[in-house]
């Protein structure tokens, strides 16, 4: 597997976290939602509830750990990003949860991690 950038990475960890989330029963609402308050990976929806999940993938812990990405400013403009889909969408009332889906690449193999209600 030859990953040339951060962009490529990141797409195919969003693959591969979409497929995932499909095999476990999950719909699939929207990928890259996209607003002045930022982008959310992953909207999915299950058992009635709304989850907005960050996708992060490496292909190795130099950085540490995927979801140690996940900072304070990060979920901030998740939150903010969330609170406008609802808006735009009409599901004020809708049960939400936030996760993280950390998607580790090595040696053509993945692993995945899915980190449920994270704020």
């Amino acid at each position: 597997m030859n990953i040339h950038n951060k962009k490529e990475l990141g797409n195919l960890g969003e693959q591969i976290a979409s497929k995932y989330l499909q095999k476990n029963n999950y719909e699939i609402i929207e990928r890259n939602f996209y607003c002045k308050q930022g982008e959310i990976d992953i909207i999915a929806k299950k058992h009635k509830e709304i989850i907005f999940i960050e996708v992060k993938t490496r292909s190795n812990k130099n950085f540490g750990f995927p979801a140690e990405a996940v900072n304070t400013t990060k979920k901030k403009h998740i939150y903010q990003t969330a609170k406008y889909y609802l808006y735009k969408n009409k599901l004020l009332e809708a049960s939400i949860r936030f996760d993280v889906i950390e998607v580790m690449l090595e040696n053509g193999r993945f692993k995945i991690n899915h980190i449920k209600q994270i704020m």
